[in-house]
């Protein structure tokens, strides 16, 4: 796991993120679940991931956060060429995370979550993880940024376009 800034009150850290979206066939969204620990009464859904460590490709850092986070192994060429790149900007523990991050979706069947590979912060801060789909995430209301749910139909038609075979030449 990159190392998650230490937690300074009113310090604002920028940081490269590689994130995954692993897409069930059933076109749900593996999310990961938990609390800002300034605000341990609010939890949300949010996007597997973390910082990239130093000479670390966005693809690797990905599954080495994928692996560390839910204990899913994939291959970086698995995750294909990132579908988005996003800009964001919030408060975790105090202080101020101004985060580039990079997405990846990546085909995954269903299977259960460990978290053994996370830091202890992390296990301080997640409680759970589960597959969504986005309109149930809508319908919740708790997912952790506005564009969470448009981020997870993005990956959605992501994996769908790379397992959907091409059409011969006649």
């Amino acid at each position: 796991m990159s190392p998650t800034p230490a937690a300074t009150p009113g310090r604002t850290v920028y940081r490269d993120t590689a994130r995954v979206l692993p897409v069930d066939p059933e076109g749900r969204v593996l999310l990961m679940h938990g609390w800002d620990p300034a605000r341990p009464d609010y939890p949300f859904w949010f996007t597997i991931g973390g910082g990239i460590e130093q000479g670390e490709s966005l693809a690797d850092a990905a599954v080495r956060e994928l692996f560390e986070e839910t204990g899913m192994q994939a291959d970086a060429l698995a995750l294909g060429e990132p579908f988005a790149a996003h800009r964001h900007q919030f408060g975790w523990g105090g202080m101020t995370l101004v985060q580039h991050e990079t997405y990846f979706a990546l085909p995954a069947s269903t299977t259960e979550v460990s978290f053994a590979g996370m830091e202890q912060i992390e296990l301080d801060t997640t409680d759970g993880a589960d597959w969504w789909t986005p309109d149930a995430l809508d319908q919740d209301g708790s997912a952790g940024f506005p564009q969470l749910t448009d981020f997870m139909r993005m990956a959605i038609r992501a994996t769908a376009a790379r397992l959907t075979p091409g059409i011969p030449d006649c």
